[in-house]
């Protein structure tokens, strides 16, 4: 793949990221639903890519691979619940502009349980992103819906950011694909006993949206992801999948008339601010975005 090739497709990957949040505004269904049906489909597809490859799903996986997948998709089951609430609660924008948290949590996390230490940069980093929440939170009241949806958007960050620091430890000993399969495997195992009863209530049109949830914008995503890293240094794929939450809130101006508020747009780009300033300053490390949304 050529360089060019590879910035388009990094770019079409976070448009599709950044389509997540509407799929979930349109489709007419509870978090958990949406959650189980997106697994549902990204492995229906990932499985017929892998197949289409000539792999296994099987193949080299062993025990301790089996417990770190298992963790994974269990956190991504929380960060993706937590995050279809908060844009079924607050909307797209705020839902995303939450979300974007995760960056800083990567860090604390890693200091946490790592024992790595934060540098003055990073402090700085840390301080950009919390000013950006602090603007972006609709009012500093509990009983204010918006923020309520704010809070959900948060944690799922910060899952989504556990998520990370576990996915990385299986993406180093298997092929991308096969974690992804594999994590969306456990993700639709964990929802799908609570979501039977719901999905029959579905009219087609919800399963249109969630079929086009799961296949283009998980599975087709994480392939153009793992795809232009194969060309494009990962912090400058980094940089590029930071615009998620401009593509977020541009389609949702566009096709909900969902308009943020000035401080929010305010905090939003301080937010985003922080993630490219982070993406441009870290060294090179290609499995750190061998994560999906």
């Amino acid at each position: 793949m050529s360089r060019q090739s590879a910035l388009f497709a990094i770019h079409i990957a976070a448009i599709l990221f950044g389509l997540t949040g509407i799929f979930g505004e349109l489709i007419q269904a509870n978090a958990m639903v949406i959650t189980a049906g997106r697994a549902s489909f990204a492995v229906a597809a990932l499985l017929i890519f892998i197949r289409y490859q000539g792999g296994s799903l099987l193949q080299g996986i062993k025990g301790g691979n089996i417990r770190v997948l298992l963790a994974a998709g269990a956190m991504l089951t929380i960060h993706w619940i937590s995050f279809f609430i908060a844009v079924k609660i607050a909307g797209v924008a705020i839902a995303t502009l939450g979300f974007a948290s995760f960056p800083a949590f990567i860090t604390l996390c890693e200091s946490l349980f790592f024992r790595e230490k934060i540098s003055a940069a990073e402090w700085s980093i840390l301080t950009l992103v919390t000013l950006g929440l602090v603007l972006v939170t609709p009012s500093f009241n509990f009983q204010d819906e918006a923020t309520i949806g704010l809070a959900w958007a948060v944690v799922s960050g910060l899952s989504f950011a556990i998520f990370t620091l576990i996915n990385r430890r299986a993406a180093a000993a298997m092929p991308a694909q096969q974690v992804a399969c594999w994590e969306n495997l456990v993700v639709a195992l964990l929802t799908l006993p609570f979501s039977f009863p719901a999905m029959a209530q579905l009219q087609a049109l919800d399963w249109l949206w969630i079929a086009l949830l799961g296949i283009f914008c998980t599975a087709l995503s994480h392939y153009l992801l793992v795809a232009s890293l194969m060309t494009l240094k990962a912090r400058s794929a980094g940089i590029v999948i930071a615009l998620e939450p401009i593509y977020a809130i541009f389609f949702a101006a566009i096709l909900f008339a969902q308009y943020p508020s000035i401080r929010a747009l305010f905090g939003g780009a301080l937010m985003i601010s922080a993630i490219v300033w982070s993406g441009l300053r870290k060294a090179d490390k290609p499995s750190a975005l061998r994560t999906k949304r």
